[in-house]
């Protein structure tokens, strides 16, 4: 039986041979891929036929890190001095913005960046909230987002003891509450995960007693590790270690644990991510905006560090991503041998799944695998578009804006453009009420 069959398509596998195939077909049962190859399946008639003539199908992108409720603060006019470096931005933007937070709020930014993921091929991906007047639930407020737009996510409350312990400890037990209930649950597609905010707002207490948890419900830990200089001195001066020093002796580190930045890592501690098996989520847009630096990334992939791709709440298009860990790092290094083609999607794709250890489920086109899957359109292209061109356009040519279908588990979300699982002008009129409470909220704009 075959549910969904896509056919015609210029396949871009991702599988451990990295295939590409032309004119090829993928059917799907059940939610899960049961054929990929050239010409047609051969598996009886179909229920529903996706012709993908001319198009490129390959598997749906992966957000390793991200903050949803970063939506709601897009170009927002804030009447603040503007800040001069990364601690700064935390405590004159972020930070306030995070205490603004409702739980609606935070229902309003999961249901308005699920929107902009799908609409831009993106199928799964990690968040972090934070908002310390909105703690106990607001994980359920944002699964219910999730769940109401058919994309698949792993969230969590982002624990910090930036005002008390008791803060730290009321942001673990959230997290903790909502895993219980997703296990208990069996939710399919919604699964939570633990997270610290960074180490220079938690006490090594609060970090061996995560990461314990993390350990006892076999679910990931992501924490923000070395983005700005400000987690480094911390370190130095309270600790005398640098960041990942003071994280491996906290016993920390493994191969369950995300980093997510680590820009401010020396080859010392890249050695120690190494051999403890944890891994990164390389930010490029947001690091440029920041201004915080540049990760050492080509010395992470050559170590065989799995690395994948986030938007830490910035640019939610993958494809825009991508592009920026293609080029950050050439010019970077002034080397334009640094990150080829295939390296940046890999990290958008298979690697970003092996980040949350589900490289036996996502991030490829397998049989086996779960059919999330997206279809792009490259009719703007300029030049022919084959097995050899087609990863090249996929970084050079393809945007958010030419992704025409996606499929999550089998079910399409949105087809030539029209989505399907959300009501889009709903969806906006949402996101712009929170918008403008919290925007009144920090003085951006005056109540009406």
């Amino acid at each position: 039986m075959v549910e969904l069959l896509i056919k015609n398509g210029l396949i871009v596998t991702m599988d451990k041979d990295r295939r590409i195939i032309a004119d090829g077909s993928v059917a799907i049962d059940e939610g899960r891929i049961i054929s990929v190859k050239r010409g047609s399946t051969g598996k009886g008639k179909p229920e529903e036929v996706i012709d993908a003539k001319g198009k490129i199908v390959m598997p749906g992108l992966i957000c390793s890190h991200t903050h949803l409720y970063g939506m709601l603060l897009r170009a927002a006019p804030l009447k603040i001095e503007p800040p001069t470096d990364f601690s700064q931005i935390l405590q004159r933007v972020w930070w306030p913005m995070d205490e603004a937070m409702t739980k609606e709020d935070a229902y309003a930014s999961a249901l308005m960046a699920c929107l902009e993921f799908i609409k831009t091929g993106t199928t799964l991906f990690a968040d972090t909230f934070s908002g310390p007047n909105a703690v106990s639930g607001v994980l359920d407020r944002i699964s219910a987002a999730v769940e109401q737009s058919g994309m698949r996510g792993i969230i969590s409350f982002e624990a910090t003891e930036r005002h008390t312990h008791a803060e730290g400890s009321k942001g673990t037990k959230e997290n903790e509450r909502f895993i219980l209930k997703t296990k208990k649950e069996r939710t399919t597609r919604v699964h939570g995960m633990f997270s610290i905010h960074a180490s220079f707002t938690v006490s090594d207490e609060l970090l061996r007693y995560t990461k314990d948890l993390a350990s006892r419900y076999k679910v990931p830990l992501t924490i923000h590790t070395a983005e700005g200089l400000c987690d480094l001195y911390h370190n130095y001066e309270r600790y005398g270690k640098r960041t990942i020093e003071r994280l491996r002796d906290a016993e920390v580190l493994g191969p369950d644990v995300v980093l997510a930045h680590c820009v401010h890592v020396n080859d010392d501690e890249l050695a120690i991510i190494k051999k403890t098996g944890a891994k990164v989520a390389h930010n490029p847009m947001s690091n440029m905006l920041n201004a915080v630096g540049v990760a050492p990334v080509v010395k992470m992939l050559s170590l065989g560090i799995p690395v994948g791709l986030g938007n830490d709440g910035y640019i939610f298009d993958g494809f825009e991503n991508i592009r920026a860990a293609f080029l950050l790092h050439k010019v970077a290094l002034q080397d334009p041998r640094a990150i080829s083609a295939m390296e940046a999607l890999e990290m958008a794709t298979i690697r970003g799944a092996e980040l949350y250890g589900l490289e036996n489920e996502l991030g490829s086109i397998e049989v086996g695998k779960l059919a999330d899957i997206i279809i792009v359109n490259p009719k703007r292209a300029p030049t022919p578009i084959g097995p050899e061109s087609v990863v090249g356009h996929l970084i050079n040519t393809v945007s958010g804006g030419d992704v025409e279908t996606v499929i999550v588990g089998g079910n399409i979300l949105m087809r030539d453009r029209k989505m399907l699982s959300l009501e889009e002008e709903e969806v906006i009129k949402i996101s712009r009420r929170s918008a403008e409470r919290i925007w009144q909220k920090l003085g951006a704009i005056k109540k009406r």
